[in-house]
């Protein structure tokens, strides 16, 4: 399960982010996960549930933002959200599409004490 690695990675950065600050504490971890990070959110909240008691993070509380996969079509221009396994432009069905967001993991927001 790589979400314990994320979630070792996670509560370091916000060890450090406090460290900077003179904080105490964490009140508040908020992190966007793409729906297609490869991330699994329900093992990634066990896992900081888990891990924050030994830290920083011990109060935290821990939210996510689920982000649906975005695409904008090479060929007429248009972005989407796509929700099912089909990778094509909903509106002209062509297949040159990028990836615009929803395949990354970020910390967006930390709320120090």
């Amino acid at each position: 399960m790589h979400e314990y690695s994320i979630v070792n990675s996670l509560i370091e950065l916000c060890e450090a982010e406090a460290g900077k600050h003179q904080a105490t504490g964490v009140s508040r971890v908020e992190v966007k996960i793409g729906a297609y990070s490869g991330v699994e959110p329900h093992l990634l909240e066990v896992a900081f549930d888990t891990f924050k008691e030994e830290s920083i993070c011990k109060n935290a509380d821990f939210i996510m933002h689920i982000q649906p996969l975005k695409v904008r079509c090479l060929s007429c221009g248009d972005e989407n959200e796509l929700d099912t396994g089909r990778y094509l432009c909903p509106q002209c069905e062509s297949t040159d599409i990028e990836v615009i967001d929803g395949e990354e993991m970020y910390l967006m927001r930390l709320e120090l004490e």
